[in-house]
């Protein structure tokens, strides 16, 4: 029973270590791939439109520099969700990369 709850903490040692990196992305999204940002998106419920990031190849650090106009029409996406991506998670996603590194 000892080896199994051994093994046990063990697995768990391993859990913390990956929820430190959220849902297997970078904690601070400069260090994204542009894979990080599509599957970012997906998770947040924009499946069509992560593909928009993916063909433009935007990876954390281009998220990061993009701009209300470039979420709007860089993208060629539809208004309403453009809005969306960029108010509920490009700019909140700055502010946290600006207070965490400033």
């Amino acid at each position: 029973a000892a080896d199994t709850l051994h093994a046990f903490s063990d697995d768990l040692s391993g859990f913390a270590l990956y929820s430190s990196v959220e849902n297997g992305r970078p904690p601070d999204p400069a260090d994204w791939a542009v894979i990080d940002v599509v599957n970012y998106f997906r998770t947040a419920g924009f499946e069509e439109q992560a593909n928009a990031f993916q063909e433009q190849e935007i990876d954390g650090k281009s998220l990061l520099l993009m701009t209300r106009n470039d979420v709007l029409t860089g993208l060629s996406l539809k208004l309403g969700p453009a809005l969306k991506i960029y108010e509920y998670h490009v700019k909140p996603l700055q502010t946290q990369h600006l207070k965490n590194n400033s």
